[in-house]
């Protein structure tokens, strides 16, 4: 039986700290737009769609290729509802329409740094390991066993056994890049999201990794796209 993928990029239109922040100008185009053109690029999608609750998102959502079937419910449109949420109720309003897939890429739309080639091969990799989820990390550029918290006015190391450790000797330890996830989407949704086993690690380089939450970021990330292409 041939297995069917989804790929959503939940963009709704609400954002505090950048105000239009999934339809800003990046580098020439809608960031959102990067997010679509790299599923669709991917080509183990046998649909791209765009969960939101905005009317002038989801028309550029169109614009770029992608699927707009239905809006964001106000519960999964608000401040506190979280990414699982989202996804739970995309797979439900599918299910309405008599779709199901089998696997599901999560991609966020402020992610420009996303490549048809790492959803290519995350999906692939979920697959051929038979995770539950896939999820891109890269490693902490200082070791997180070094780190230090302020207490007062003094400072005390986290975990005072490293103090004296050098770097080279401490195991490497990653964080979440916040771009895309892959999952089963049957054991995803049998835990509702909560997923604490079966993740697959997929390694990404600290140059292609930006967190995108103020002005700042976005410059940076905009100079660290330029790199990647060469620019």
């Amino acid at each position: 039986m041939n297995q069917k993928s989804l790929a959503i990029i939940t963009a709704r239109g609400g954002s505090k700290r950048i105000p239009r922040k999934n339809i800003k100008d990046f580098c020439g185009k809608p960031i959102m737009a990067y997010s679509i053109e790299a599923a669709l690029e991917a080509g183990c999608f046998d649909t791209v769609m765009v969960s939101t609750d905005d009317e002038e998102i989801a028309q550029i959502a169109k614009k770029y290729g992608a699927e707009v079937p239905f809006l964001r419910s106000e519960r999964t449109a608000g401040d506190f509802a979280t990414t699982a949420d989202v996804l739970m109720e995309v797979f439900e309003e599918y299910e309405k329409r008599g779709e199901k897939f089998d696997h599901a890429a999560c991609i966020y739309p402020t992610a420009p740094f996303v490549t048809a080639q790492k959803l290519k091969a995350g999906m692939s990799l979920l697959q051929e390991k038979q995770g539950t989820m896939l999820m891109p990390v890269v490693a902490f550029s200082f070791p997180p066993q070094r780190g230090v918290v302020k207490k007062g006015e003094f400072l005390e190391f986290c975990y005072p056994q490293y103090r004296n450790s050098r770097s080279q000797d401490l195991e490497t330890m990653y964080h979440d890049c916040g771009q895309f996830y892959c999952y089963d989407v049957e054991k995803y949704r049998s835990v509702r999201g909560q997923i604490d086993t079966g993740i697959i690690p997929y390694i990404v380089s600290e140059l292609e990794v930006q967190d995108i939450d103020n002005e700042t970021d976005w410059k940076l990330a905009e100079m660290k796209y330029r790199m990647m292409k060469g620019e």
